[in-house]
Formats: C-alpha cells, sequence, structure tokens
C-alpha cells in the first residue's frame, strides 16, 4: 500500500512552504509504506494582454504553450530532487486553466490522491475576501484531505 501525495506548487518560495514540509517528513509520514508525491503546477492564464488604444486578450500558441509547460515541467522536476533523494516516488504534472482550485480538485482525482499538501498566506479578514484562497477553495471543494502549510516566519 502507497501514500500518495499531491503538492500544488507556484514557483514561489510561499508555495514550496508545503513542499519542504513533506520533504522533512516524508520517512515519518507513511512508515512501511511507499511515499508517492505529485507535484502539480497550474498555468493560468492562457492568454496575455496586448493594450494599443485598448486591451485585448490574446490566447498563446501551441508553441508558447508547449515552451510554458516545458518550463513547468523542469521547475517541478528540480523541485523534487530532495524528495526523490529520500526515496520518494516522483511524479510531475501540469495543467492549464482559469482556475487553479478547479484544476487542483480536478487533479486529486485524476492521480487518486490520498492527501493534498499546500502553502498558505495565512491572510484573513479583508485581504482574504480581496483576494481569496485557492488553499480555501481546495480545502472547501475537494473530497481529500488537505495539510495546510504556512511559510515559517524569518527570525529576526
Amino acid at each position: 500500500m502507497s501514500e500518495k501525495i499531491l503538492i500544488p506548487l507556484d514557483g514561489s518560495t510561499l508555495g514550496e512552504a508545503a513542499l519542504r514540509y513533506v520533504e522533512e517528513r516524508t520517512s515519518k509520514l507513511a512508515l512501511g509504506k511507499k511515499t508517492e508525491v505529485v507535484l502539480f503546477q497550474v498555468i493560468t492564464p492562457v492568454t496575455y494582454t496586448v493594450v494599443a488604444g485598448e486591451s485585448v486578450e490574446i490566447p498563446y500558441t501551441e508553441s508558447e504553450l508547449e515552451q510554458i509547460k516545458k518550463m513547468a515541467m523542469d521547475y517541478l522536476s528540480e523541485a523534487g530532487k530532495d524528495l526523490k533523494s529520500k526515496g520518494a516516488v516522483v511524479e510531475c504534472k501540469v495543467a492549464f486553466g482559469t482556475s487553479s482550485a478547479d484544476e487542483i480538485i480536478k487533479a486529486e482525482g485524476e492521480v487518486k490522491a490520498d492527501l493534498v499538501a499546500m502553502s498558505t498566506h495565512g491572510r484573513h479578514g479583508i485581504t482574504r475576501w480581496a483576494f481569496g484562497s485557492v488553499t480555501d477553495k481546495v480545502l472547501r471543494g475537494g473530497k481529500i484531505p488537505v495539510l495546510m502549510v504556512r511559510m515559517p516566519k524569518k527570525a529576526e
């Protein structure tokens, strides 16, 4: 029996807080089980805006999307090196979509994850309302447990 953990990453240091947490606990999380980790990145938006008098949304070409996907896969592969060195089986997956939360929820079923480990800003009040929370949407909309990891505060 194995444990499969889905870790969505956005390329930021904050986004990697959950990855570091799982890396540190890989051997302890699933004693006697094989740990599988799916590193996942959602690419949004799939268009770019050109402003020349008025703004126009232009979709990326297939070639541009392939290049973006390759860069994302390279990032995920690099991010997963420490997990691999600790014995975890690491898979990398990239999706395109307009909602990161929706794509993460869809991916948890596609990869048959047992757990989603996500980083969170820990925003509250008006800031959370204004910016929303992908983590909160996944927590409320998904069907499997979500481990929310806050970015550690830097020692001053």
